[in-house]
């Protein structure tokens, strides 16, 4: 009964030494890895993070490996990542020894370059157990960032030729963008070192700065736009509807427009706008910032609109809409057909500077936290210490300003003219008995 049992116990037994057999034979038939990596890391290069690593910025390259007792290794190839520059004048390899790792020992060795390749050839092999620590400084990992893996082979005294040193860990590099890769360029030029080296310039004309501060304040010029072209459009109803009520017949029409446009003319936009985001919000009133500010704008505007508006119906000769009245047209048809559209021709350049102050003033919502042009530089600003990125908002602001104000001084021409066409054009009248027989 115990006879089956019994020779499957020893072909167990037997399996288990074969295996054994085997394990020992593969362990003493793998050599031992003379290398092995501890650590691999860069320099973190950013202002704003003290752990991220920066692309197109100056970095450096630190590979450590442990080196087992005896091993003599002769060589050692770094292969660094493709897309980085770097250079060897300030090449650091010390040896690490001792229980804590504390001791540092200079390893002499010759370096070649070939390509991404940086190989050190040791003048006597190292024998002596440790830690070959290797710097690579002046590094600059390519712009668009990512996972950068060194990879390393290594020699020994015994034949080990090109072994691969395993289990290196990758740099992470955080990408940037083509302005901050420009900026970096200028900073290592010697004009902007030069030009940067007078604390006027450097202080509101920094070139570097120029270009790192322009995208993001672009980002608030399209946000001031934005404000602008929803606000001026809406305030246009708006101040019509005033005009024509500070033209009725109505005393309580009229003073309740008078009172409107005077309080709105006679109180600061700021206090306007201070009253608005942070007012409403204590009565329990929450409206968003983007249309909160844009319903602040479009309010205050309205005002000042309301009075280029009734100054251009009353500039309109009556004579005009006793005509029109005299051709069967009501009060009503009257303005429609007659009356504003002489007078929108006519108030075109005031609108036309009404629009460039609106947008002027919508830096004033930086103050409620608005990230428009304003808002942007001031962050900006705030960060570096530089005057610069005011410059750069100043610049949006001219570049919106400057061609309006040539439109408002050609349509103001134009207007001109035509008024004095018309005089020149109308006929004399002619003279009376009394100036004939004088």
């Amino acid at each position: 009964m115990d006879t089956p049992r019994l020779s499957l116990h020893r072909l167990m037994s037997a399996l288990t030494a074969c295996l054994l057999v085997c394990i020992c034979a593969l362990a003493i038939a793998t050599p031992a890895s003379a290398m092995e990596a501890v650590r691999c890391t860069g320099r973190p290069n950013s202002e704003d993070d003290p752990t991220v690593i920066m692309g197109a910025t100056q970095s450096r390259i630190t590979f450590e490996a442990s080196i087992a007792e005896g091993e003599g290794v002769t060589q050692l190839t770094l292969h660094i990542p493709d897309g980085t520059e770097f250079n060897t004048e300030d090449l650091a390899v010390t040896l690490l020894t001792g229980d804590d790792l504390m001791t540092r020992n200079e390893v002499a060795y010759t370096e070649t370059v070939d390509g991404q390749n940086l190989t050190l050839t040791f003048d006597e092999p190292i024998v002596q157990a440790g830690h070959l620590n290797v710097i690579v400084y002046d590094v600059y990992f390519p712009t668009a960032g990512g996972d950068m893996q060194v990879e390393a082979t290594y020699s020994t005294a015994d034949g080990t030729k090109d072994a691969a040193v395993a289990d290196i860990p990758v740099i992470p590099v955080q990408g940037i963008s083509t302005t901050e890769a420009i900026s970096q360029w200028l900073e290592g030029q010697a004009w902007v070192q030069a030009w940067n080296s007078n604390r006027f310039l450097r202080l509101f004309f920094d070139p570097t700065l120029l270009v790192t501060s322009f995208p993001v304040v672009l980002s608030g010029f399209f946000m001031s736009i934005a404000i602008v072209a929803v606000s001026f459009p809406l305030a246009i109803p708006v101040a019509l509807v005033l005009a024509f009520m500070r033209l009725s017949k109505f005393p309580v029409w009229r003073g309740i427009a008078t009172v409107y446009v005077n309080l709105v003319r006679g109180t600061p936009l700021f206090l306007q706008i201070y009253v608005a985001f942070f007012g409403l919000p204590m009565a329990g009133i929450n409206i968003p910032n983007f249309p909160l500010g844009v319903i602040v704008m479009m309010l205050n505007s309205s005002a000042y609109m309301c009075e280029i508006f009734r100054a251009g119906i009353l500039s309109i000769n009556k004579g005009q809409s006793e005509a029109a009245r005299s051709l069967g047209m009501n009060r009503l048809q009257t303005m429609l057909y007659v009356v504003l559209p002489q007078m929108f021709r006519i108030v075109i350049p005031n609108l036309t500077n009404e629009f460039i102050t609106l947008y002027k003033d919508t830096s004033l919502l930086a103050a409620v936290g608005i990230m428009e042009l304003v808002m942007y530089a001031r962050t900006i600003v705030a960060s570096t210490g530089s005057i610069t990125p005011y410059i750069v908002a100043a610049v949006f602001y001219l570049v919106i300003t400057l061609p309006l104000s040539r439109v408002t001084r050609y349509l103001e021409e134009r207007t001109r003219r035509g008024h004095a066409h018309k005089r020149k054009s109308a006929p004399e009248p002619e003279p009376t008995k009394e100036a004939q027989h004088a």
